[in-house]
């Protein structure tokens, strides 16, 4: 499963465990679909980054062996969230989240 992440500007997608983990990160219920109001999000970002960080420090990202590639932790993984969060807020805009349903080839 693949979630997107909807703004009135900006559209992003990932996958779906990812973007529970990252929703429950900043106090939702990981639930798809739903939504956060505007006024909501300064605060979410916060709980959000505050989560990654603790991920971060409990768990070191194995080394990748040579020819293999590396892990991506989840702070890389967040990056693209908190960005199209931080510009919703800076905009006023709410921002929506669905199951992505166009079929990737």
């Amino acid at each position: 499963m693949l979630i997107r992440f909807d703004t009135k500007t900006a559209t992003i997608t990932m996958f779906g465990d990812v973007g529970k983990k990252l929703l429950r990160l900043m106090g939702q219920s990981g639930a798809v679909p739903g939504a956060i109001l505007a006024a909501d999000i300064p605060a979410a970002v916060e709980k959000l980054k505050r989560g990654v960080s603790a991920e971060g420090a409990q768990s070191k990202p194995e080394a990748a062996r040579e020819g293999e590639e590396p892990d991506v932790g989840l702070k890389q993984r967040a990056h693209p969230l908190i960005e199209l969060l931080e510009r919703a807020a800076q905009r006023g805009d709410d921002v929506v989240w669905e199951e992505e349903t166009r079929r990737m080839i």
